[in-house]
């Protein structure tokens, strides 16, 4: 038993249209991985890898106090990077200003000048540097009476 299906006017042209888009996608995303526009994963896995795995962490901290105290100044913010993160971090950081904006407890939108610690540290030291991290963001927490400071962690290859 042969099933035979006859297509005329639309039907026609929407089955024509459907074969020509399943025959060129593949042709079309193919297109899509010429050199010029290879997405960031494959250029990276041709270029020669640089640097030394290491890990890069972000840290970001809040000047508002929750309890309504002043706001941390910059310069009891230096002196807690000069007295808390520079020990274990004396190879080098960096620190950047910025605007943070979270959804606190109460579903309210707040708004506060913000500092961005970069850290990186070899991978091999990934255990020990944790612990130390830790230690940073719980006594600034303690310190300045945050509700948190904002971590975020990502492998890197780093060359200096």
């Amino acid at each position: 038993m042969a099933l035979t299906l006859t297509l005329t006017g639309p039907r026609l042209a929407l089955a024509a249209t459907a074969a020509v888009l399943a025959i060129g996608a593949p042709t079309a995303y193919a297109a899509l991985d010429s050199d010029d526009t290879r997405p960031a994963a494959a250029a990276a896995k041709a270029a020669p890898p640089r640097g030394e795995p290491f890990i890069e962490t972000r840290l970001f901290f809040g000047t508002e106090r929750p309890d309504g105290g002043p706001d941390v100044t910059d310069k009891q913010f230096m002196k807690f990077i000069d007295d808390e993160v520079t020990p274990g971090f004396s190879d080098g950081l960096t620190v950047q200003q910025g605007r943070g904006q979270w959804k606190d407890s109460n579903g309210k939108i707040e708004r506060e000048r913000s500092y961005e610690l970069i850290l990186l540290y070899p991978t091999a030291e990934a255990k020990k540097r944790d612990v130390l991290i830790e230690e940073i963001r719980s006594d600034y927490e303690k310190k300045f009476a945050q509700d948190s400071v904002g971590r975020l962690d990502d492998r890197a290859r780093v060359d200096f």
